[in-house]
């Protein structure tokens, strides 16, 4: 199996593997799609139950976070004595026996409890273990745990390498996003300070309009009332905050550790958002809320892109 690199990884990928028998092959497919934990479903052929542990232990040594579906089949070899069109039949048995005790029990839940409609051949098909595969002895080559657990390996070497690529594809894309937040901050940085200076002549010429012209404006009044503004209104304590849960999460994408990065970056964009919000609070300004808005799309948009991360 290969080994990962220290970028983040997807959660996407796909792998398959198979084996050749003596009559058919073992066939191992692989899919693996985003989830908040790691959710394992695994299918084998009638019989090989008693190997599912075995590749889940495979699975949960190489993946952290997804949910990831294990298909493990055992293909037949065509019939050669038969067109190249056509398949081989898989020898069925129908145990009678026991599929006449589930008719009469159902007959009798009929009858017992008044149901309406009588039951059918469809309500018999529930019951699986009256039918079963009667494999040839030709068909009933050995196969070990240890050689399905390698071709779930192999398989799942190619899962590791695409869910490696996604990630890389990823990571860039959310470097830039970072990247976008950072100038809306540049911007509502530099917007901040004339929130002031224009509440400050505001002020000024609504009490001049009230006094009238011959009266002076009590200038350090009007200081006293903006210096209150700007208590409320700022918002250097977010900037810097919002900076850091930035920075936290370029080192957290560039460096995501052995337990992987999606779930920390979730974190951090909870507490993104939450800056982001407070700062819209305090805008008290239509073109710094327009960069609010701004850094909300952006926010959701990492938030979809974060999802897949593992």
């Amino acid at each position: 199996m290969p080994m990962t690199s220290a970028s983040i990884q997807s959660m996407t990928g796909f792998g398959h593997a198979e084996h050749a028998l003596p009559q058919g092959a073992i066939r191992v497919e692989i899919r693996s799609v985003n989830h908040r934990f790691l959710n394992l479903q695994v299918r084998l052929p009638l019989g090989w139950e008693g190997m599912q542990s075995g590749v889940e232990r495979v699975l949960r040594q190489a993946l952290r976070r997804g949910h990831v579906a294990v298909t493990i089949s055992r293909v037949r070899a065509s019939d050669a004595n038969e067109s190249a069109l056509g398949a081989m039949v898989t020898p069925v048995d129908v145990d009678l026996p026991r599929a006449r005790g589930y008719w009469q029990a159902l007959q009798t839940l009929h009858e017992s409890l008044g149901f309406a409609d009588p039951p059918r051949l469809r309500d018999l098909l529930v019951f699986r273990d009256m039918i079963r595969v009667t494999d040839t002895p030709e068909d009933l080559v050995p196969v070990s745990s240890q050689e399905v657990e390698a071709l779930v390996e192999e398989a799942l070497g190619h899962v590791l390498d695409m869910r490696a690529r996604e990630g890389e594809r990823l990571a860039g894309d959310l470097f830039a996003r970072v990247s976008t937040l950072d100038e809306g901050l540049q911007r509502i940085e530099e917007m901040a300070p004339a929130r002031l200076l224009r509440e400050r002549d505001r002020l000024r010429d609504a009490i001049q309009r009230l006094l009238g012209q011959d009266l002076m404006v009590d200038d350090e009044r009007i200081a006293r009332e903006v210096a209150h503004l700007a208590e409320r209104w700022d918002i250097e304590e977010e900037l810097v905050r919002y900076r850091s849960h930035l920075q936290m999460f370029r080192e957290t994408l560039a460096a995501p550790g052995a337990d992987g990065a999606g779930k920390r970056l979730g974190f951090l964009l909870q507490e993104i958002l939450r800056e982001t919000n407070t700062i819209g609070s305090k805008a008290n300004d239509a073109a710094i809320q327009g960069e609010v808005v701004r850094l909300k799309e952006e926010v959701e948009r990492l938030r979809e892109q974060v999802e897949n991360v593992e």
